[in-house]
């Protein structure tokens, strides 16, 4: 049997997706719906790659609801597609052979918090806003922030990052431990609450970015970090982007610790003024913040000064306000919605990818002169401080031509990061949206990937034809 094959379920029979709703709904009632309207919004919601909707979808409350599931999908082999708060970028949730939509979203109990040693236990519903919430009287937080107010279990699934990774990383330096319900219904912990441990293989980060393909994460054992009691924030304007990105990577290599560094490129800060009513120089800007004690902070603040006006930076413009602050990163948060009044009918199509940061100039760079040849309208964000950026491309979905053109920018931009000894994707995973590059970046370790995919599901029902072509 082939690989490819391995990958999609080996039972397509209407009457055994039948038979496994009708079970689910004689067991638990409410919990599961075929409302039309329902499974599209459990489809691919946020992006552009065209819907695939599951056959009815199921809300679980607890990890035995899970397991209940599992183990009646496994008997009749019926795909199963883990779902969070449905922004994955890349297709991630979507059904491409039908089966049950299994939300996550009322898994959503801090079950435990250890203010001693600065970690809690989750459900895999809890977002990240809920738990700086439910955090806000410790002097604790969760600092991994991807922009959405994604939940932690998709958070763990996609590998998520965002704005603060160039200081606290990314979710697999975050999480301690997991609770999975495999393919067959058992439920597994891969760690304990020890911040270091040598025992055996390191399961939780295999199951750290695999999107839902080898089990369903129900609860998570994740880090927290104090709340810094000083925060200055920074902006920073400069006269092409190949200036801004070694201002970056000089300060990183100076050994200055933001918290945060964005770069927008002219047609964000054009869109960010007009949607958040600023009044930013529309040229290559960073946003920078840095954190910590008072003292260290302002030496820090001091000496990034000193390196952005050795690469032309125009001006430093210092935010220390929380409200202040506020502004600068809700701006930054809110360019989905500013991209989309640049170009009025057009969709939102994201892509990411990430290079090593010595050669984050050169890949902005041509990539910014692959759009300009492209004639696309496409601004470009990034979190510089790791290598990671971000083109939000606007397109006209409707217009063949123009969707040919986004394509093809789409695949050169992916060549281009992997040559540059990059990756494909830094922060959005693979879904559905990436699986054809992902062998050009891994080689035959792919196919490495597949033999573990088929030993731990061998029915291939845990979001197939996700990461792998099906």
């Amino acid at each position: 049997m082939t690989f490819a094959a391995q990958d999609a379920p080996k039972v397509q029979a209407n009457e055994a997706v039948a038979l496994v709703i009708a079970t689910l709904a004689d067991r638990f009632g409410e919990q599961v719906t075929r409302n039309s309207v329902i499974r599209e919004q459990h489809a691919n919601a946020t992006s552009w790659h065209p819907l695939e909707v599951p056959d009815a979808v199921f809300f679980a409350r607890s990890t035995e609801d899970i397991v209940a599931v599992v183990k009646l999908c496994a008997a009749h082999k019926v795909p199963l597609i883990p779902f969070g708060t449905g922004t994955s970028l890349e297709a991630g949730v979507n059904a491409p052979f039908g089966g049950i939509s299994l939300d996550l979203s009322q898994m959503n109990a801090v079950l435990a918090v250890h203010e001693e040693d600065m970690d809690c236990v989750v459900q895999a519903g809890v977002t990240r806003k809920a738990l700086n919430a439910h955090l806000r009287a410790t002097g604790l937080h969760f600092p991994i922030d991807p922009g959405a107010d994604a939940s932690l279990g998709g958070m763990a699934s996609t590998r998520a990052s965002g704005t603060t990774a160039v200081r606290y990383g990314t979710m697999k330096d975050n999480i301690l431990g997991l609770t999975v319900v495999m393919p067959d219904g058992t439920v597994c912990k891969t760690g304990t609450r020890a911040r270091k441990s040598s025992a055996g293989y390191d399961m939780t980060r295999l199951f750290i970015g695999a999107e839902g393909t080898l089990g369903v994460i129900t609860e998570l054992t994740v880090k927290l970090h104090g709340i810094p009691p000083a925060v200055v924030a920074a902006v920073c304007p400069f006269p092409d982007l190949a200036s801004a990105c070694n201002a970056v990577i000089a300060s990183i290599r100076y050994g200055l610790q933001p918290g945060r560094i964005e770069l927008a490129d002219a047609l964000q800060i054009r869109a960010c003024n007009a949607y958040s009513k600023l009044a930013m120089a529309e040229t290559p800007t960073l946003f920078v913040e840095f954190s910590g004690l008072e003292a260290a902070v302002n030496e820090q603040v001091e000496i990034f000064g000193q390196i952005a006006e050795e690469f032309g930076c125009q001006s430093y413009d210092h935010a220390s306000t929380q409200d202040e602050r506020n502004a600068l990163w809700t701006a930054r948060h809110d360019v989905y919605w500013a991209c989309l009044q640049l170009r009025p009918g057009s969709k939102f199509i994201a892509t990411d990818v990430c290079v090593p940061i010595s050669r984050l100039a050169d890949c902005m760079t041509e990539t910014h002169e692959d759009i300009a040849r492209s004639g696309l309208v496409a601004p470009i964000v990034g979190h510089v401080g790791d290598g990671n950026f971000h083109v939000s491309i606007m397109a006209m979905t409707e217009d063949a031509e123009e969707m040919a053109r986004t394509k093809a920018f789409i695949d050169r931009l992916n060549h281009r990061a992997i040559a540059m000894d990059g990756t494909c994707t830094g922060e959005h995973g693979i879904g559905e949206g990436k699986r054809s590059f992902l062998r050009d970046e891994l080689g035959i370790t792919v196919d490495y990937m597949r033999r573990l995919k088929a030993t731990l599901d061998p029915h291939a029902i845990m979001n197939p034809g996700k990461v792998f072509e099906a």
